[in-house]
């Protein structure tokens, strides 16, 4: 896994201040780069969407530094169900987990489940940490397009609509990270 070593804490605090003020950011993630803005601000969904031009309606994934901080939009989960969940984190396992009834219609989309990970990808997971909440994390590329595997590709796929770009390594993962239906245990993406 990558280092944080090479990222700037005031980097990191300008990066939560952005997500925090509406604003969309770019990070390394475990596969590849991710675009993330603060999960309960409908103008800073709303625009990313737009600019990756992916229906609201498809859901988006929550990514976040611990389990806790997921806890607020993780609704009914048995223990038997949960075990697996967390003991797949933090690493590079995503999971559809029922929503709490007070997750917005733009995260979960058309579905009753939220798609939820603790990230080990130490950028990613300072980002969330810094800001102070998870979130929305959705590759970097249009949608349909092969996704961003550099701060560059980021740049030329995605435009002036990203307010700031983290610089870093990516995990090394070939492709997305799977995920996993938790009351099922079905493979959803491998």
């Amino acid at each position: 896994m990558p280092s944080i070593v090479n990222i700037q804490p005031w980097r990191l605090r300008q990066a939560a201040w952005i997500v925090n003020g509406g604003g969309i950011v770019a990070y390394p993630t475990e596969a590849v780069y991710g675009l993330g803005c603060h999960p309960l601000d409908p103008l800073a969904v709303t625009r990313l969407l737009a600019l990756k031009r992916r229906p609201m309606a498809k859901g988006l994934i929550l990514i976040a530094d611990s389990a806790a901080s997921l806890r607020p939009y993780i609704g009914n989960l048995s223990d038997p169900a949960m075990k697996p969940v967390l003991e797949s984190w933090p690493g590079a396992a995503t999971w559809l987990v029922p929503a709490t009834p007070n997750v917005p219609y733009w995260l979960t989309g058309e579905h009753s489940t939220l798609a939820v990970r603790v990230t080990d990808h130490p950028i990613a997971a300072a980002l969330c940490r810094a800001a102070g909440t998870p979130l929305v994390s959705t590759s970097a590329n249009l949608s349909s397009h092969p996704p961003a595997r550099s701060a560059l590709e980021v740049r030329l796929r995605c435009g002036p609509g990203i307010d700031l770009i983290l610089h870093g390594e990516t995990g090394g993962l070939k492709r997305p990270t799977p995920i996993r239906d938790a009351l099922s245990g079905r493979v959803i993406r491998a």
